[in-house]
């Protein structure tokens, strides 16, 4: 069946219209809950939100949902997306779910859905729940005597904050570690600066004050500029940059140089290899990730297996193939030892505890392999695909055979707007950048219409 609602990491648009509406989170809440009904218990749904003024729109809806089919709701508020996937585990939930629209600008809103092991729902699931969304639920509401009721776990930051800190390997302490913490205006606003004060870190908080508007706004992982400068001039050891909703990080090293997620994943991969944690002899990550990071890994005799974009896909090839890391270049780190899904601030740690255990600067840590020239584009267009377009594909083969065997070129849709993107990594930077350059010339020329 085709995809009407769900993306590649839930369903998500622009606030107030399709399908980011009251009316579809409503009908989300009745059809997930159905789905997830099972038994003569109460059934129960962990809800929680980051920062964005929609919230407070889409969290009353979905809770007249879920309550409206008998299901009983447990709000925990603005807290990161792995907090909401924790709790709907240790709290027994049926189902939890997080409004968020991750690293994007405030405007846009998502619902992610995380089955009761949390983790996130595969393709079937969210097919299943796509039908009921689509079909007529009259019949399915709960009788009055029988519906749902809604609580605030007020307790749930404190919840999070222990099971963080009880990841940090307990020999090690922050004390005389300054760290900045860029927490995007977003979800984790209180709990990360928090986990880090009481690890005993000296802690610069930013992004820390969020108005339902400037969540990601020039801050958090997708913009590490700010948080460059800021540890260069507190003269910090090292910058965290997390997105809206905290399942991302991206580094900044005691220079105010960028450490993505390709760099920290080589880090904590090689690292547990070394002590024998490291499962699966490799790592799964996307085809974004740097050839570079392929090249390091083999040079260990280690695998990395690429899966498609999505964190989510990364999960589950770590689940059916008995990996424990994996992740994506944009910052997305899975360490299933600790957590179902990306943590932004528990990959942090992990990368603290290795440089306190190793004594060595984050530069040196966090920089274990030369990145192969790569160059990403988005394309945004209206209307048709361009990639439908015979001259695009005739376009699209010449620059791959433009980059042999040594290169790749990756051209794909975005699952959660209306951009393509355009990827090529190889040894000559200027053929890679000229690659890149000339598809997107042509991809957007025929995006206005241009002609094919």
């Amino acid at each position: 069946m085709e995809r009407e609602y769900f993306g590649t990491d839930g369903i998500r648009g622009t606030a107030n219209t399709w399908p980011m509406t009251a009316e579809i989170a409503v009908r989300a809440g009745m059809a997930a809950g159905l789905q997830f009904t099972r038994g003569d218990h109460r059934h129960r749904v962990v809800v929680g939100k980051d920062t964005r003024l929609s919230g407070y729109m889409l969290e009353p809806a979905l809770t007249a949902g879920f309550t409206s089919v008998g299901m009983d709701v447990i709000l925990v508020g603005p807290m990161p997306t792995p907090a909401v996937a924790m709790l709907t585990r240790s709290l027994r939930a049926d189902l939890g779910v997080m409004l968020s629209a991750s690293h994007n600008a405030f405007a846009d809103n998502g619902i992610k859905f995380f089955g009761p092991d949390g983790h996130k729902l595969s393709d079937r699931i969210e097919a299943k729940i796509e039908q009921r969304m689509q079909s007529d639920l009259t019949a399915s509401l709960a009788h009055a005597n029988a519906l749902g009721r809604a609580m605030r776990l007020e307790d749930a930051p404190g919840r999070y904050i222990e099971a963080a800190k009880a990841t940090f390997p307990s020999q090690y302490r922050l004390d005389g570690l300054k760290v900045v913490v860029d927490c995007a205006n977003g979800a984790a606003y209180k709990v990360a600066p928090t986990v880090l004060w009481e690890l005993e870190a000296d802690v610069i908080p930013i992004g820390v004050d969020p108005d339902g508007f400037n969540i990601n706004l020039e801050c958090g992982s997708t913009h590490p500029e700010y948080l460059c400068e800021q540890v260069v001039a507190h003269g910090a050891d090292v910058g965290i940059a997390l997105d809206g909703d905290a399942d991302r990080l991206i580094l900044a090293d005691e220079h105010g140089q960028v450490v993505d997620g390709d760099q920290l994943m080589a880090a904590i991969g090689d690292h547990w290899a070394e002590s024998g944690a490291l499962k699966g002899n490799g790592i799964v990550a996307t085809v974004m990730s740097n050839l570079g990071l392929e090249r390091y890994l083999a040079s260990k005799g280690l695998e990395l297996v690429r899966t498609q974009v999505g964190d989510r896909y990364v999960v589950e090839h770590m689940r059916q193939h008995g990996f424990n890391v994996g992740g994506e270049q944009s910052g997305h780190i899975v360490m299933s030892d600790f957590g179902a899904t990306g943590d932004g601030l528990v990959a942090a740690l992990q990368v603290l505890a290795l440089v306190m255990a190793e004594s060595r600067p984050v530069s040196e840590v966090c920089r274990r392999f030369e990145a192969v020239p790569q160059l990403l584009k988005n394309v945004r267009y209206s209307g048709p695909s361009p990639l439908e377009t015979p001259r695009i594909s005739r376009a699209i083969q010449a620059q791959r055979s433009r980059l042999g065997e040594g290169g790749r070129l990756l051209i794909r849709p975005s699952g959660t707007e209306p951009l393509i993107r355009v990827m090529a990594e190889g040894d000559d930077q200027e053929l890679v950048h000229s690659v890149v350059n000339e598809l997107v010339e042509m991809i957007d020329a025929v995006s206005d219409n241009e002609g094919p």
